[in-house]
Parts: C-alpha cells; sequence; structure tokens
C-alpha cells in the first residue's frame, strides 16, 4: 500500500512538476494533457484555454510519487494539507529547501530544533505547503 499525494494547479502544473523534478532529481513518468482526452470529464466540459493543460502528470523522486493536475475548477486558495520532506542528511536538506522555496514565502527558516537536527515550513511559489524534516546531523 502506498500513499501519493495528488495536487490540484490552477493552469501551471506542468511548471511546478518541471520545477520539483529538478529540486529533487527526479522523473517526470507520466504527463497526460486535456487535449488528449475527452470533451468533457465527469459532466463538466473541458474549458478551451485548458485544452493544453496538464489533465495528469506524474513525477518520482527515489520512492516517492507526487501525482497533479490543472484543476477545471479553481483550486482552493487555501489548504490545510502539507507535504512532508523527512530527510537524514543537513546539507541535501538545505540544499533541497533552498532550491524549492526559492520564490515561495518561508514560514519557519530551516533551523535546529529540539526533535530534529534542522526543521523548516514554506509554501512554494505555486501555493503547496511543504514541511522539511532531518532526522539526524549527519553531513
Amino acid at each position: 500500500m502506498r500513499l501519493n499525494p495528488y495536487l490540484a494547479f490552477g493552469g501551471d502544473c506542468e511548471e511546478a512538476f518541471n520545477f520539483y523534478r529538478e529540486c529533487f532529481g527526479g522523473e517526470i513518468e507520466e504527463l497526460h494533457r486535456f487535449s488528449a482526452g475527452p470533451d468533457e470529464i465527469g459532466g463538466t466540459k473541458v474549458p478551451e484555454h485548458l485544452k493544453d493543460k496538464v489533465m495528469h502528470m506524474t513525477l518520482r523522486f527515489g520512492d516517492n510519487v507526487i501525482m497533479g493536475a490543472d484543476s477545471i475548477e479553481a483550486p482552493p486558495a487555501d489548504s490545510n494539507v502539507q507535504l512532508t520532506i523527512g530527510m537524514d542528511d543537513v546539507d541535501e536538506t538545505t540544499a533541497i529547501f533552498d532550491k524549492l522555496s526559492q520564490g515561495g514565502e518561508i514560514t519557519m527558516p530551516l533551523q535546529d530544533t529540539f526533535w530534529a537536527a534542522r526543521f523548516g515550513l514554506f509554501t512554494d511559489r505555486f501555493g503547496v505547503k511543504w514541511m522539511f524534516n532531518c532526522e539526524t546531523g549527519s553531513h
């Protein structure tokens, strides 16, 4: 059994996933556009401006999978979901946190805590919330 997050975007899913691929060193495994699918999905007509947008996309990095799409309806502006990245190397944690948070808003800078070698929170430039937790202090 696996739990894979599925992210909804307002038209920039492909840009976001390419950014995530670059940050994590992953691979885009699937990319399907609305233009390749039916004109209607679940009783809702696909708007013309979405035809070249992402109907489904899958990114794999390490043992992780993130999926997403551009939403036919506007995705909620705020969500109570955060993607958590657990790591065990301080330098790698710092490098990915710094890269992924560029253009976003850092809620809690990456720092030492009483429970972890490094911990930090941010919302990336696409509006996705991230939590980084590095358990050990190895470099």
